[in-house]
């Protein structure tokens, strides 16, 4: 607990909760407005905070509480769309991977296909933000994951904020994953992973979206970049473990902010938060 208070300390954390998935969407709806009123309540504020509901990053629940399988959807998409056009996360029970590009949130099933997704659909755990490029940059040269995760390193205006990423390029080879709806007793995600389906495209034009988060968030989101896929045409995608990328545009999203609801019922309430998980996460993200 002593690391979730230093975190609401350090980056302004305001925690509210979400209600059990027997009546998610009447839970949130009551609380989710408190944020608009605490940016308010900074803006013209001598406490040197300033920004916009258009700076915040807004989490479902904590990705420790994913790794160790907390799975049940929390959050009705319908109300994570009011929090953020642009975003990555999971659904219910683990099935596939969720990303929302300019107002429109898909689901990348374990056949690679990207649907449109529904407002009634649930989530456990997803991060989203209204996207607003702060910073620009033209990549002309090919690199792959590593440098490209290097290339946006060396441009960042501190280690020590969020941003949220999008990169818009021409790919000669992307290796990205779905994983499979899991069932009850869950897994560990570290487990669930062995059953994805892995997606390589060649020759492919797309964008990529997702966050850089900064080390001392671990525990509740995944420290630095996480990203996931999605094609030119937005037909199919998934979350990428590998790539090439031969020239595209990145833009830098600089997010001071951070807004985390958690769920009041279920499994989250007698997980074990707070081990060192770095070993399962290392699997998971590879």
């Amino acid at each position: 607990m002593n690391l979730k208070i230093l975190l609401i300390v350090l980056i302004l954390l305001s925690v509210t909760f979400v209600s059990g998935c027997t009546s998610p969407a009447d839970g949130v709806s009551e609380k989710s407005g408190n944020i608009e009123d605490n940016i308010a309540s900074n803006e013209g504020s001598d406490s040197g905070i300033h920004g916009s509901e258009t700076d915040v990053l807004y989490q479902v629940s904590t990705i420790d509480a994913l790794l160790q399988g907390v799975y049940d959807g929390v959050l009705p998409v319908a109300e994570l769309e009011t929090h953020g056009d642009f975003g990555i996360g999971t659904f219910d029970g683990l099935e596939g991977e969720m990303l929302a590009l300019d107002g429109n949130y898909y689901q990348i099933k374990t056949d690679g296909i990207a649907y449109p997704v529904s407002g009634e659909m649930l989530t456990p755990f997803a991060t989203v933000t209204y996207f607003e490029a702060d910073e620009n940059f033209r990549l002309e040269e090919p690199v792959n994951l590593t440098e490209l995760e290097d290339f946006l390193d060396l441009n960042l205006p501190s280690e020590n904020l969020f941003y949220a990423i999008r990169v818009d390029g021409n790919f000669s080879y992307i290796k990205a994953r779905s994983v499979p709806r899991q069932e009850k007793p869950y897994p560990r995600l570290a487990d669930a992973v062995s059953t994805q389906s892995v997606f390589e495209f060649e020759n492919i034009s797309g964008t990529l979206v997702g966050f850089r988060a900064p080390e001392y968030v671990k525990g509740v989101n995944v420290p630095g970049y996480h990203l996931h896929f999605i094609t030119e045409d937005r037909s199919a995608g998934g979350h990428v473990l590998d790539l090439e990328m031969e020239n595209g545009d990145a833009a830098l999203d600089i997010t001071s902010a951070f807004f985390m609801e958690l769920p009041t019922s279920g499994d989250f309430y007698d997980v074990e938060l707070g081990q060192d998980l770095q070993a399962d996460m290392e699997k998971v993200e590879k």
